[in-house]
């Protein structure tokens, strides 16, 4: 695993503090305890990441992060072959004043922003600056919330020329990979007819529909394999029987679930 360190304004309450990991193994995180900055986010740009609060398991969808503040206990997990930010604060963002943990939004210009500071040559008065951007947008994920901010769902990114419908599907989905509703089914919640809303898929995530859903079912999979059983994982992410899962996991990836975890991808722990 490669870990790298950028620290901006460190020991003051304004400062900040960013972890960049990339692994070849799957990534997981706990409560960790630092003794100058307690407030943790958590943001992956290229893959899904799982979350664990108090009980309640969740997988975070295109556009968001996980946030927990300081002393609340939670884990999140990563696939391997992912990049993981972690940002470590002693401030609460305005917005997440009420929140003790869960998802945040993260918006396209948030996401630059976050990836600008965890490379050289940043200086601490640009670094902080963007910080208090970064502090400043942060806000609880509603589903509600508009989609015009949501960044691209987990390894396609968006063209930014489709209607949005899309995307509205792709976060409800990646909140709940289970959800075993067909395009149909979602055109028509959203009034629009099957044709108009894989045809925004398509320019949306360069792929229809069924083809977005495996991969993201199959990528919050990866989160999880080694940490629970495979019959497990394969309910959680939508597949109605352990076979079916084994099977559309080596076909993408060319190895069962068993052969991949001991592969592997032997990750990372922090």
């Amino acid at each position: 695993m490669r870990c790298q360190e950028y620290g901006y304004g460190l020991g003051r309450p304004e400062g900040i503090f960013v972890l960049r990991y990339q692994s070849e193994g799957p990534l997981e995180f706990g409560a960790i305890a630092r003794q100058d900055f307690l407030h943790q986010l958590y943001w992956s740009p290229d893959g899904a990441l799982s979350a664990l609060h108090g009980g309640d398991a969740r997988f975070l969808g295109p556009g968001e992060a996980f946030w927990a503040q300081r002393a609340v206990s939670h884990e999140v997990r990563a696939a391997d072959r992912q990049t993981v930010y972690r940002i470590c604060l002693r401030q609460v963002p305005p917005g997440l004043a009420e929140l003790r943990a869960g998802p945040v939004v993260v918006s396209v210009e948030t996401g630059r922003l976050i990836r600008d500071l965890a490379r050289s040559g940043v200086t601490e008065a640009d670094a902080l600056a963007d910080r208090a951007r970064i502090m400043a947008a942060l806000a609880p994920y509603s589903p509600a919330g508009r989609d015009s901010g949501d960044g691209p769902a987990p390894g396609a990114p968006a063209s930014g020329h489709g209607s949005g419908h899309a995307l509205r599907v792709a976060r409800a989905l990646a909140h709940d990979p289970s959800d075993a509703r067909e395009l149909a089914a979602w055109a028509a919640q959203l009034h629009i007819s099957a044709k108009t809303l894989q045809r925004d898929f398509q320019r949306e995530f360069g792929m229809p529909y069924t083809r977005w859903r495996t991969r993201l079912r199959l990528s919050a999979a990866r989160a999880l394999l080694g940490t629970e059983p495979v019959t497990r994982i394969a309910r959680r992410v939508g597949y109605a029987s352990p076979s079916a899962f084994v099977a559309a996991f080596a076909k993408e990836y060319g190895q069962t679930p068993a052969r991949y975890t001991r592969s592997g991808a032997g990750g990372g722990r922090s």
